[in-house]
């Protein structure tokens, strides 16, 4: 028994590192593939979003980690219910593209065929709601602990934090970002460091860092969190 439940326990890091994984790779990917597609004109790179016109990079990243978060079983009903409703919101960033410059108004987009406009307006809900549940998955659900907790895991506590709080920072500055004409880019690295942030707190939550992993014999402090 104590045999399948280290094997499972093994399926879990692998999951929860695949989904971190991916995070972290998808801009990069979509980039380097919208890089070396013909560019519509200059405004190309300016969202990850915007890839998807030129490139699969950001389906075939983001369907499989959506996949993965939908399908991911957690401790308890309120980590399947916040990870099932992410991986929703995800597939809906790749099921309703987003708008740009260079495909006119009312053309039919996505995989339901709607006019442009409408579809961005549900393609940044589906973004917005995303990364919000995204953060407060790693704001609440992954700093859940027991009664003992170790060093480690205060540290791990603070990742989560540092990771969720700067996740809803983010959002809030794309929002502003979009509202006050900040230069075009400047939406590209909001969305890379919100990428990167949110494949961060699930590496760390599947163990690929192993500094930051319990140790053998660590000694606990009886505490909550």
């Amino acid at each position: 028994m104590a045999k399948e439940s280290t094997k499972e326990g093994r399926m879990y890091m692998r999951v929860r590192n695949l989904c971190g994984f991916l995070g972290v790779i998808l801009p990069w990917l979509a980039l380097f593939s919208a890089g070396i597609a013909a560019h519509p004109n200059s405004e190309w790179w300016w969202s990850i979003s915007a890839t998807y016109y030129q490139s699969p990079a950001l389906v075939g990243v983001l369907a499989p980690a959506c996949l993965v978060l939908i399908s991911y079983i957690g401790y308890n009903s309120w980590d399947n219910i916040v990870t099932s409703i992410s991986g929703i919101f995800g597939l809906g960033i790749i099921l309703f593209p987003c708008k740009v410059s260079w495909i006119p108004e009312g053309t039919p987009v996505g995989f339901f065929q709607i006019p442009i406009e409408t579809s961005n307006i549900i393609h940044g809900a589906c973004a917005g709601l995303f990364f919000l549940m995204i953060a407060i998955n790693s704001l609440f659900l992954f700093t859940k602990s027991g009664e003992k907790i170790t060093r480690s895991k205060k540290i791990r506590n603070r990742i989560y934090r540092i990771c969720g709080w700067s996740m809803i920072g983010f959002e809030i500055a794309l929002v502003l970002a979009k509202i006050l004409g900040a230069p075009g880019f400047s939406v590209m690295l909001i969305e890379i460091l919100l990428l990167h942030l949110f494949g961060f707190a699930w590496l760390v939550k599947g163990e690929a860092f192993r500094f930051l992993n319990d140790k053998e014999g660590e000694l606990e402090d009886i505490s909550v969190r």
